[in-house]
């Protein structure tokens, strides 16, 4: 889509701001070399013209689908970084990727106002993810932690929200490097059902904090 150089100026703020979070992230973890970022925006840039031919015409009063960019893309600079910061392999990668059903799952972008989804389901502005994984969670929070599910009914605060801000942003800020990379590929070769049991795994880790939190 655009030259190896293109300049960040081409992607809106949200996009420029995470592009920097990301290699500031990679140069921490020693990922990534000097003029990453001209790299990843190329992954960006490209992403955005692929993404962008598999996407409805919709008119609506929800911002969410007035744009053709949904936020800032995490899996895919999470690509980046597990490629140091190789543009043109993790490319191929999501290329490829993207003909896989986990890839609905793990990248939100993928199917955001996408020509593979009923209409209906497109004109809600709400994720397949929200209503298929985070769905699944809940009720399988209810059956298997009681009572983290119910100190979440008590403050009023569903699970299905913390779990799509973890399954947006990869886990980014909440996990390690090296259990954001056991997450994807646990996902890709095991099925996108283990994202549901990632996170009914991370309440169970936190369940003795949730629940001192409950009680104070």
């Amino acid at each position: 889509a655009m030259d190896a150089d293109v300049k960040s100026e081409s992607l809106s703020s949200v996009q420029q701001l995470g592009v920097e979070m990301t290699v500031r992230y990679g140069k921490y973890l020693n990922l990534l070399k000097e003029h990453a970022e001209n790299g990843l925006c190329f992954v960006l840039m490209n992403c955005e013209k692929f993404l962008k031919q598999q996407q409805r015409t919709v008119v609506s009063s929800l911002r969410c689908l007035r744009e053709r960019c949904a936020g800032y893309d995490w899996f895919a600079s999470s690509v980046f970084l597990i490629m140091s910061g190789d543009g043109k392999k993790t490319l191929m990668f999501l290329q490829r990727f993207s003909r896989l059903l986990v890839s609905a799952f793990l990248w939100l972008p993928r199917l955001h106002i996408s020509m593979h989804l009923p209409i209906t389901t497109v004109e809600s502005g709400i994720h397949p993810v929200y209503f298929c994984s985070a769905h699944h969670i809940e009720m399988l929070l209810k059956a298997e932690l009681p009572l983290v599910f119910s100190a979440f009914r008590m403050s009023g605060f569903t699970p299905s929200q913390i779990c799509l801000q973890w399954i947006t942003q990869c886990f980014w800020n909440y996990m390690d490097w090296t259990e954001i990379c056991h997450y994807i590929a646990i996902c890709i070769f095991l099925g996108p059902d283990y994202q549901i049991y990632m996170c009914i795994s991370v309440f169970r880790h936190l369940q003795q904090d949730i629940l001192k939190h409950t009680e104070a």
